[in-house]
């Protein structure tokens, strides 16, 4: 039996020893760790086994274990065989330690016994848990993390069957070559195990229903991220995926299926019993774009499109979905402000009430406990601060409990908030306040409705006077969560014993990191002592009837401390022969087996450490009625707390016997009579220097009642409202409580109307939901009536039947006044909103003519895929201008005051959406054209493509001798070729000019229609190209006649085989041609470009054009056989060439002036 450290080992022994020694200097391993957190079941769970590893849920924390130069110079003995180990007890009493050398066996004692799990050193991260209630099995998972591949490469799993006394090492049960990463518990039946592979190996889930005895393994196709069991059904598992999915089981694993995609990380819940109508419901946020959601509701199995509720209107912030007890919350922000949603018992969203201006800009919700909402909210003018707001029963109103609430970041960026609710004690917290630049503690008996400082010890850990006087000097302590699940962390109570809390802390005028020590209160925190000079991790055993205290050291530590007084007295145990660098202790909270479980090293590379220690042996039997005492809860003397006087047992202090783990804390109850200190101030009021409650500057206490719609009277508020949970009685004469008062007619007043979301705009086939409220009025009596603006109206009875909203879908965009009038015997109101109904931005196309002539208005219209209407701005830029003229109709007319090419641009605005599009305008004094088609066999082969035509135009360009050719989408096929007045030509040759552009198109005509233009398309497939119409605007009086482009237009009505498409290129603001046009969907003209000069094609020479007299005959003999303009005048196979005349011709493509021909001779 190894001995106690006060006794010499023998030579021979400590020989023995000597050849187990192992010397450490190597980096510490670290612990995987899980934060605590609420966890599926509402309870709070040590481990990971039961928390979904969701964001902020995990942390890999590298526990210290650096140690002083002093220790790096020592040998550490490891004890070496596993036995048990008789750990006495040392006494520590008023600051001072009395040692007693000979142990008897009723004296307090601990039996210890240590097993180490060899092979593991070099793994640095591990999981413990502690199987299930009252159960033996405790099961170990070892990895060793690389952090430079961000991966697991190693791992082991160890389970012990007898309580931590030996564990076996089962990798051949789960496979020698799978690397396991994550170990998790069913929270509902913990003899259900289930353990994630490492996806770098292979993606699986390894299974056993018989606490790890035996594994079945089954592969998934997707790496787990996070898994969040079901709160009643123990084979219910949703799974959060690494690429954003999120999957469900109904048989622990066995089998997966596809919920929905796009999910946020942490944002998803399963249905909470007793609210959700189905068991299987799963609450979803779905990402939809960038900080934009969904509220997603359906069935875990069955979750398709059209079993998906989408219960809040519109979108929601992401990361903004808590579902939580009876409340699911949501957040919109709108230009910048947020505003926050809640529902509650899970009826329709409303939004949540703060002081009119606490303008908001960060709200986390704290706590949801007692159907009461607490939350931490950041006002405008807070920055390193929130402020603690409580809310009403539904959540919806809430009013100001304590400002400036000290808050700090966790590891992933969580906001943590030192706020801490005290366990046993009903109304009870602790909070952590910045005043006047001093982080203080302050601590309310009633729910938050007053606060005071703690008072401090008299005197120190030994006994030295402290003089610490309020309000100068008082108690402070760190509140926040350990982020070690396996660490007890700074502060803790436990429900089992009320009024018992231990908290690091010191004395002074503010909080401290430095000189802390341990603090406790055995009178709900009234009076306080202190236990430690130095901070220990401290937990509750047998149900709260013992103190367990370890140090927190970076530094290996053998001994630990126990009370069983209220920490009164301390024994300290050794438990342990070397010292152990102690990286978490594990305990099964509530069960009888009296067995804590220490995990550590001895060194920095040696094995993991596992001691099991047996602390039954420090009581002698079980508590009986005469070991208990009675104790009240006060404050600061006063009774009365939340409403009632309350009397606790426990046991007496010293008494060695075992708590009953199921005996009443609560010993008696009686209700108090109300006073003023068992309520608030309503929401809208505001407590005043004299104690009383004051409406606001800005709130209106003779509002309207909401109650007023649904009976004949309401309670008017007196300005308070009782503490929720405050089970006091009120006299026959009721001061603070509402009082119900008939509900007189009034005319109504302020009657408001909005979207649900706060938004003046929504998609085109949307659900608008709209909200009416009134200031003032008689609601039960006042019919409202809503005038959605495109024709359709709806009236109710009474305000009360449109609390949930009234809703409306749009069909068509456009601007839409609707109006909301209020009515009754008394009087009426109004309220009216614009509400704009868009639609997406597709496409946009500028229709403008190609050829303008200069000084004559030109018709531009922006045409849009799909139509809007009055929901657009438009911006219309003219070449080099620096301002645009801006519309908002698509169409302006515009006139150009000089020759040349003009470009024309046209933006778009819809919402943050703007698309434009661009033409080039010739601007001319005159002009002439021709439409040009092709024989029937090449619509044979237009697949009506961009490209197609671009080919087909070069082509036709080269017949044509160089000259520019547009081709048109649609079919027939058709092209449009323009002839131009030269640039240079004067205004007295302007007559010359006009009669010589005659003479070119006469030219071109003949040439045409005797189909002397022609190209192979391909083998046996010859393309004749023929003339359609010939325009005759530019060559008449413009002052006498409409402008060359409308001639144009109405002339090419009369030919059916033009494409809609140039009809509008050309047209007048006409209401036909404009719908015609706008149903259209084709594409514009393509730019085509030039040919080379070394293009082979068949040209038409001047020299071969018949005469006038020939071309008279042959017409007239094409008119006699009905074929006009068909028939060529001559079977020739030579090429006309055009020789030059001294004027130019232009062809335009797609809109676009490309070639200028420039001739010699007017007379050729």
């Amino acid at each position: 039996v190894p001995k106690t450290d006060d006794q010499e080992l023998s030579p021979l022994r400590r020989m023995a020893l000597l050849a187990y020694l192992l010397i450490a200097v190597f980096t510490a391993p670290s612990v995987n760790v899980c934060m605590r957190r609420r966890c599926c079941s509402h309870e709070l769970f040590w481990g990971c086994s039961c928390c979904a590893r969701s964001v902020g849920a995990t942390y890999n924390e590298n526990v210290d274990r650096s140690i002083s130069g002093e220790a790096h110079s020592r040998e550490r003995f490891v004890q070496a065989v596993q036995g048990v180990s008789n750990a006495r007890a040392e006494y520590r009493r008023s600051g001072e330690e009395a040692r007693v050398s000979n142990p008897r066996q009723n004296e307090p004692h601990l039996d210890t016994s240590t097993f180490a799990l060899s092979g593991d050193s070099a793994h640095n991260q591990a999981m413990v848990h502690w199987s299930g209630h009252n159960s033996s099995v405790i099961l170990i998972l070892t990895k060793l993390y690389d952090f430079n591949l961000g991966a697991v490469t190693e791992s082991s799993l160890w389970r012990s069957t007898d309580y931590g006394s030996t564990y076996t090492k089962l990798n051949d049960k789960v496979g020698s070559r799978t690397v396991l990463s994550y170990l998790y518990v069913c929270p509902t039946n913990k003899q259900k195990i289930m353990m994630l592979s490492d996806p770098e190996v292979e993606s699986a889930v390894l299974i056993s229903s018989d606490e790890g005895a035996s594994f079945e393994k089954y592969l998934i196709n997707f790496n787990i991220l996070s898994l969040l069991f079901h709160p009643s059904q123990e084979n219910w598992i949703l799974a959060y995926s690494h690429d954003s999915k999120l999957y469900s089981s109904m048989d622990f694993g066995r089998k997966w299926q596809l919920v929905h995609d796009n999910v946020m990380p942490g944002r998803f819940y399963w249905a909470v019993m007793g609210l959700d109508r189905e068991s299987d419901v799963v609450h979803i946020e779905t990402r939809i774009g960038k900080g934009r959601a969904q509220y997603v509701r359906c069935r875990a199995q069955r979750c398709t499109e059209g079993n998906r509720q989408y219960l809040f209107p519109g979108h929601v912030d992401t990361n903004s979905l808590v579902v939580q007890d009876e409340y699911v919350f949501t957040q919109v922000t709108k230009s910048g402000r947020a505003s926050y949603f809640v529902s509650y018992m899970r009826e329709s969203f409303k939004r949540m009430k703060l002081p009119k201006y606490c303008l908001p800009k960060d709200m986390h919700i704290i706590s949801t406990d007692e159907k009461q909402v607490f939350a931490a909210v950041q006002e405008w003018n807070q920055n390193n601060t929130y402020s603690l707001y409580i809310s009403d029963s539904p959540g919806v109103y809430f009013i100001l409990s304590l400002e400036n609430l000290r808050t700090s970041r966790g590891p992933a960026g969580n906001l943590l908030v030192d706020f801490y609710k005290v366990e046993g004690i009903n109304g009870m917290y602790l909070a952590n306040k910045l005043m006047e630049n001093h982080i203080k503690t302050f601590i309310t008996y009633n729910k938050g409705q007053t606060w005071s400082l703690l008072p401090a010890p008299a005197t120190d850990v030994a006994g030295n006077n402290l003089h610490c006087v309020l309000p100068f000097c008082s108690l402070h302590l760190h509140l926040e969560m350990s982020e070690n699940p396996y660490t007890s962390g700074p502060i803790t109570s436990k429900k089992s014993v009320p009024g018992i809390i231990v908290a690091t802390g010191n004395i002074g005028t503010e909080l401290s990191s430095s000189n802390l020590g341990m603090f406790i209160t055995s009178d709900a925190g009234n009076s306080w002592r202190q236990i430690f000079d130095e901070e220990y991790n401290i937990w509750f055993l047998d149900n709260g009837g013992a103190l367990l205290a370890v140090l927190h050291a970076a530094t290996p530590i053998r001994h630990l401390w126990i009370s069983l007084d209220e920490g009164k007295k301390w024994d300290r145990h050794s438990f342990s022969l070397a010292p152990l660098y102690v990286d978490g202790v594990l305990m099964e909270p509530e069960t009888d087996n009296h067995i804590i479980t220490f995990f550590g090293h001895f060194s920095h590379r040696s094995e993991w450490q596992l001691i099991k220690i047996d602390y039954k042996g420090l009581f002698s039997r079980r508590c009986m009625d005469g070991d208990y005492q009675t104790w009240y809860l006060h404050n600061k003397g006063e009774l009365c707390v939340m409403g009632e006087k309350q009397i606790y047992m426990k046991r007496r202090p010293g008494n060695r016997c075992m708590l009953a783990q199921d005996y009443s804390r609560i010993y008696s109850s009686e209700p108090c009579p109300c006073t003023a200190y068992d309520f608030e101030c309503d929401y809208g009021w505001e407590r005043q220097a004299d104690g009383n409650c004051s409406p606001a500057f800005w709130f209106n206490p003779n509002g309207a009642a909401k109650s007023c719609s649904t009976s004949q009277s309401f309670l008017n508020s007196t300005g308070y409202r009782k503490v929720l949970s405050n089970n006091c009685k009120e006299g026959g004469r009721k001061v603070f409580s509402p009082r119900r008062q008939p509900c007189h007619p009034r005319a109504p007043r302020g009657l408001q109307l909005s979207t649900s979301q706060g938004e003046l705009s929504a998609p085109v086939g949307s659900n608008v939901t709209f909200m009416v409220s009134l200031n003032e009025g008689d609601s039960l009596r006042t019919s409202i009536q809503l005038d959605f603006g495109d024709g359709i109206k709806i009236t109710y009875s009474n305000l009360s039947r449109a609390d949930d909203g009234i809703k409306h879908i749009y069909r068509t965009t456009g601007i839409y006044r609707v109006t909301a009038t209020a009515e009754n015997s008394q009087g009426s109101d109004s309220s009216t909103l614009f509400l704009h109904i868009t639609s997406p931005l597709e496409r946009i196309y500028l229709s403008a003519p190609i050829v303008a002539i200069r000084g004559k208005e030109a018709n531009l219209t922006a045409v849009v895929w799909p139509i809007h209407t009055r929901t657009l701005t438009f911006f219309w830029w003219f070449d080099n201008s620096s301002e645009p003229i801006i519309t908002l109709e698509g169409s302006i007319s515009h006139t150009f005051q000089r020759e040349g090419k003009s470009k024309v641009t046209v933006q778009v605005a819809s919402g943050s959406a703007v698309m434009q599009d661009s033409k080039v305008i010739t601007v001319k004094e005159f002009f002439r054209s021709l439409l040009l088609s092709f024989s029937p066999a090449l619509d044979e082969h237009n697949p009506d493509i961009p490209e197609w035509r671009e080919d087909i135009g070069r082509v036709v360009r080269t017949a044509l001798s160089q000259l520019l050719v547009s081709l048109y989408p649609g079919l027939p096929t058709t092209a449009e070729l323009f002839i131009l007045p030269d640039e240079h030509t004067s205004t007295e040759h302007k007559r010359g000019s006009e009669e010589a552009l005659e003479t070119i198109s006469d030219i071109f005509v003949s040439a045409l229609n005797q189909g002397l233009i022609h190209f192979e398309l391909k083998a046996d497939v010859r393309i004749t190209v023929f003339m359609t119409q010939q325009t005759l605007a530019p060559l008449v009086d413009s002052n006498s006649l409409p402008s060359g482009s409308a001639m144009l237009m109405l002339l090419s009505v009369v030919f059916v085989g033009l494409a809609a498409f140039f009809i509008y290129k050309f047209k007048r603001k006409i209401p036909w041609i404009h719908v015609q046009t706008e149903d259209s969907h084709e594409k514009e003209p393509e730019v085509i470009s030039t040919v080379g000069q070394n293009d082979t094609m068949s040209k038409v020479k001047l020299s071969e054009f018949p005469s006038q007299k020939e071309f008279m005959e042959k017409e007239m003999e094409a008119r006699n056989r009905g074929n006009h303009f068909k028939v060529p005048l001559q079977q020739s196979k030579q090429s006309v060439l055009l020789e030059p005349v001294k004027k130019s011709v232009m062809i335009i493509t797609n809109g676009a002036v490309t070639q200028n021909l420039h001739c010699n001779d007017l007379e050729s």
